[in-house]
């Protein structure tokens, strides 16, 4: 969903060329995955164009090539640091650092509220974007 919406963001604005966005799971569970249902009908009622994804395990190749790796949840960030270490170049952040705010995104695998994750992703996003900006 943030890739989605992040790139939408970026496409609004005329930057694609300057970013290149991407997303990968920190666990296995999702691996090998299109996007879900609940996740399709978020972004078709916001209207947030979206491509088709497969789920992928992050590496330490993406901790090397990217600026920035932005995690949901503190699950994320347990997990990631065991598959790339400790984060010495600080690129690994919290999706809603970027709007103040120390908490997780709204997980809907536990909530089953889709709508509620969109909101706290488009608000993150929309920060980190502006952020990016700066």
């Amino acid at each position: 969903m943030a890739e989605m919406v992040f790139k939408d963001i970026v496409r609004r604005n005329g930057r694609e060329g300057d970013f290149s966005i991407d997303s990968a799971a920190t666990d296995y569970d999702a691996i090998g995955c299109g996007i879900h249902r609940g996740t399709r009908n978020a972004l078709v009622r916001n209207q947030i164009p979206f491509s088709e994804h497969i789920a992928r395990r992050v590496t330490m190749d993406d901790y090397v090539s990217s600026d920035l790796i932005i995690c949901m949840d503190d699950e994320n960030l347990e997990h990631l640091e065991r598959i790339v270490g400790k984060d010495s170049d600080g690129k690994v952040h919290k999706l809603l650092e970027y709007c103040g705010e120390t908490r997780d995104v709204a997980d809907p695998w536990y909530t089953g509220n889709f709508d509620e994750t969109f909101d706290d992703v488009k608000r993150g996003c929309e920060a980190l974007f502006d952020f990016l900006n700066r």
